[in-house]
């Protein structure tokens, strides 16, 4: 049997579930006492609690859930549990259902006890509690025998703080808003059932308990599917578990091997992987430093070219003029040596000659050579003569 107790601040549901305890063999899961616990050990989640109730804040809703799972996963828990004190409000309704679900163990029963707004005043301004056992009293109509100690175990009774009317008002117009509809979530469910929390305790307890024996046939024969549920939600938690041992098992091989000393091979290979990451550097930066001279000669480029073109405009403009000279001509013998002379262009300006022609030249040379070669027998022929003469 899963079942959780609902009712408002003094309407006696935590009395009523150590009873239930007692009786079906059943752990009770407070929230209460199970945060202190958590926090008295120093669990993981017990640092959490504590970190946010030092910081004055409630307890967030994962932390209480992550509580339960772990409470109601232990072997004494397989049975059933009563749950009390939570859930507080529709949200932590919600998500207890969707993590019972998950671990294929869903809530059987929710257990109401309703009590009057006068009644839950005054049981709440009476109420002592025992300090050593928790055993709970009031001094309105059931006190212990001596005043101010426990009857079970001589222990000192305490009454709390806030166990005043001003405080007792604001807590059950907390419950009227918070946990309303919550009774309404399970009553949609069908899994709602209310008993009076007016009388004798021995008499509320008879009722709750004609109740639980009416579900409980139902909760023996659970449908196959809830067990596969199960049984599912317990495979996957080993698998799980054997997957978080073999990563941290993976984990510390590596650590391991990292921290042995690297072979020489190993280091030939470091050392070359650092050398060509080194020389890929180097040619990535030669790289980039080429595309950047391009870059800059490019944005150069056209003011060069404006340059050279005003350079060649003004070679053009001032260049100098070309000087035309004729070469000598030379005849052998008696001949004249006509030679000729260089001239000179003058000081005034002078017409440009036009430049002879190439071949003109030729024909001129070949002219001139002719006439020299004629005289030359010219002048051997009078020197024979005389000779004859």
């Amino acid at each position: 049997m899963r079942i959780v107790m609902l009712g408002a601040p003094g309407s006696g549901k935590g009395t009523q579930a150590k009873l239930l305890v007692e009786k079906y063999k059943l752990p009770q899961i407070s929230t209460g006492d199970m945060l202190r616990e958590a926090v008295s050990e120093g669990t993981p989640l017990g640092r959490q609690a504590k970190a946010a109730m030092d910081a004055g804040q409630l307890v967030s809703d994962e932390i209480v859930l992550s509580i339960i799972q772990e409470r109601i996963t232990r072997p004494d828990a397989r049975k059933g549990f009563i749950l009390d004190g939570f859930p507080r409000n529709l949200q932590q309704a919600e998500a207890l259902d969707q993590l019972l679900t998950s671990l294929g163990r869903p809530l059987n029963l929710a257990l109401l006890i309703a009590v009057d707004v006068d009644a839950l005043i005054q049981r709440l301004v009476g109420r002592r509690t025992c300090l050593s056992c928790g055993q709970m009293y009031n001094v309105f109509y059931a006190p212990p025998h001596i005043e101010g100690r426990c009857d079970a175990c001589g222990g000192r009774l305490r009454h709390r703080a806030d166990d005043n009317e001003e405080t007792i008002g604001n807590r059950l117009r907390v419950f009227e808003t918070h946990t309303n509809p919550v009774i309404e979530y399970y009553q949609q469910q069908g899994k709602l059932r209310t008993v009076q929390g007016v009388g004798e305790i021995a008499d509320i307890f008879r009722a709750l308990t004609k109740i639980v024996d009416e579900v409980k046939p139902s909760a023996r024969s659970e449908s196959r599917t809830d067990t596969i549920r199960a049984a599912f939600a317990k495979h996957r938690a080993t698998k799980a578990r054997k997957e978080a041992a073999a990563r941290q098992k993976m984990a510390a091989q590596t650590k391991a091997k990292s921290a042995k000393p690297a072979t020489v091979k190993n280091k030939a290979a470091a050392t070359e992987g650092e050398e060509s990451k080194a020389s890929h550097k180097k040619a990535v930066a030669k790289k980039a430093a080429v595309g950047k001279k391009v870059a800059a000669k490019k944005k150069v480029a056209p003011k060069k070219k404006l340059a050279a073109k005003k350079k060649l405009v003004a070679k053009k403009k001032v260049a100098p003029k070309k000087k035309v000279t004729q070469k000598k001509t030379v005849t052998t013998g008696n001949a004249k040596k006509k030679v000729s002379k260089k001239q000179h262009a003058s000081k005034k300006v002078a017409p440009k000659k036009k430049a002879v022609p190439k071949k003109k030249a030729a024909v001129n040379k070949a002219k001139t050579a002719k006439k020299s070669v004629v005289k030359k027998k010219q002048a051997i022929a009078r020197k024979t003569a005389r000779k004859k003469r």
